[in-house]
């Protein structure tokens, strides 16, 4: 699936996607597509191991954070417990659920870097019932240089989630937009990655070369990596670009493309700015709805 780069640069996006946009488009391929039926998932009567799971990208502004908080927080809805994990310098994740990451006393930073720091020490209760939050902030940034001379590097954060994997069902990832040794530490400790795509072209450069770093730790660091899905997002089908963006990416990953598409809403900044997620802020509207079917996709795919 993977695209090798040409000599001192990254993979063409043309190479796996060939957009014309003077092709013409009869339907909307998201409504069109043939959907696999949606199930319930069971209620459970215990909780754990937790199936971990990388939201991962390094383009930034595709969704990644966004998708965290509502995945998780629909995932909790259908009595999943959940463990957020904020893996990104700039603490989106952690202020998308009402904390100030520049007031944090301690975060994943201090989790990865000093021994005498407990995950307890570091976790926090969030307001969403079933929902518990790693923050982080800036000092994260500082993580991925003092890694570098550390022994077993890539493992650092699977050595720290393992304590409590016993006591959630899921552990979301939001990873940094970069494909570094952060990134490499989080698709170490995963079982599954979801690859958030926004549904325009150049969101489609550099998807070989995170597919080929996906690769790389499957055969490296982690063989019980997979790929669970390429999550479609910021899609308008109005537009003639982005139904041809989401037919490419659906001739080139097949059934990979999750069934959900989340579409462009005005409520996502709505819910940036309250601090919680949609599927409490606006509970009726298309956007949680989305996520609360992408949950059972992701669910049954476990």
């Amino acid at each position: 699936m993977s695209k090798k780069a040409p000599p001192g640069g990254e993979p063409e996006a043309g190479a796996l996607f060939r957009v014309e946009s003077s092709r013409a488009a009869s339907a909307d391929p998201a409504v069109a597509r043939k959907r696999r039926p949606l199930t319930e998932p069971p209620p459970l009567d215990r909780h754990g191991p937790a199936r971990v799971v990388a939201l991962c990208n390094q383009k930034g502004g595709v969704g990644k954070t966004t998708s965290a908080i509502n995945l998780g927080a629909a995932m909790a809805e259908v009595g999943r417990r959940v463990l957020l994990v904020d893996f990104d310098p700039q603490g989106a994740l952690s202020a998308g659920l009402g904390f100030q990451p520049h007031q944090l006393d301690r975060t994943t930073y201090d989790l990865l870097m000093d021994r005498g720091v407990a995950i307890d020490d570091v976790r926090l209760k969030t307001q969403v019932p079933g929902i518990d939050l790693l923050p982080s902030n800036i000092d994260l940034s500082a993580a991925e240089i003092q890694l570098v001379t550390e022994v077993a590097r890539e493992q650092t954060l699977a050595r720290a989630l393992a304590p409590v994997l016993p006591e959630y069902d899921f552990v979301l990832i939001d990873c940094q937009p970069s494909l570094g040794l952060l990134t490499v530490n989080a698709l170490t400790a995963a079982h599954g990655v979801i690859i958030p795509l926004e549904c325009e072209y150049f969101s489609l450069r550099g998807v070989a070369l995170l597919i080929d770093t996906i690769e790389k730790v499957q055969h490296r660091l982690n063989p019980d990596l997979k790929l669970d899905g390429i999550l479609a997002t910021m899609y308008d089908g109005r537009t003639l670009h982005g139904r041809e963006v989401f037919s490419r990416v659906l001739e080139a990953f097949g059934d990979t493309v999750f069934d959900t598409v989340i579409s462009r809403t005005v409520r996502f900044p709505e819910t940036t700015v309250a601090g919680e997620p949609i599927t409490s802020w606006a509970s009726s509207s298309s956007g949680a709805k989305a996520y609360r079917d992408l949950a059972r996709e992701v669910i049954a795919r476990s």
